[in-house]
């Protein structure tokens, strides 16, 4: 608004000058006569304060399938819904050594009938992939947790029983933006597993302190 505001206005200056140079007959008018004043107004809201959110996109959840099982283990594999960190703030609102991260821990697998016993939160691995290019490298994806039953990769084996990283930056002051990751999930139980339809829920928390 501001320059279209300006635009008319310098455009009616423009135009005043040239009728007078034609000779447009009428009485002069000071300068600073008050008759002729416009009233100008503006109201200005309170600005607001970035901040640092997180979302994830809708879903139904997440559903394991088996792939991969063998002697060692048997494997149900999924994907993470999509989650996107937003940071709004200006670098002036970002207080020196402020930094942010998104964790995620599993609860316990448990039958939804029948008296099987729970499959534990250290049997369910993930593999983070950030979706979104960092302009500077300072927004990373958490390293990969393997099931307490290895799955290979060297990650270490300790489940999602704990808070693991999914994303995170160590200086929020270098990048600004908006970011999506998402994770191959891998539950590995024993090839002894009892039969049926489990559940789990698994919290993903953002965290930003300086």
């Amino acid at each position: 608004m501001r320059i279209n505001r300006t635009t008319q206005l310098l455009a009616a200056a423009v135009l005043g000058v040239a009728l007078a140079g034609v000779g447009v007959a009428g009485p002069a008018v000071a300068a600073d006569d008050p008759e002729e004043g416009i009233d100008v107004t503006v109201t200005i809201e309170p600005g607001t304060p970035g901040q640092v959110s997180m979302t994830v996109a809708d879903n139904g959840g997440v559903s394991l399938q088996e792939d991969g099982s063998n002697a060692a283990a048997r494997q149900f594999v999924g994907t993470l819904p999509t989650v996107t960190v937003t940071d709004t703030r200006r670098p002036e609102e970002i207080p020196a050594g402020d930094f942010w991260a998104v964790v995620g821990q599993a609860g316990e697998f448990t039958a939804t009938s029948g008296s099987a016993p729970p499959i534990g939160p250290q049997y369910l691995g993930w593999r983070p992939r950030l979706l979104t290019d960092s302009s500077s490298g300072a927004v990373e994806a958490g390293e990969p947790v393997s099931s307490v039953i290895s799955d290979g990769s060297g990650a270490p084996a300790v489940g999602l029983q704990g808070q693991e990283l999914l994303v995170s930056t160590a200086n929020s002051a270098d990048e600004i933006g908006t970011w999506q990751v998402n994770a191959d999930l891998m539950l590995r139980t024993p090839t002894d597993v009892t039969a049926g339809e489990y559940h789990s829920t698994l919290t993903l928390s953002l965290f930003n302190q300086s």
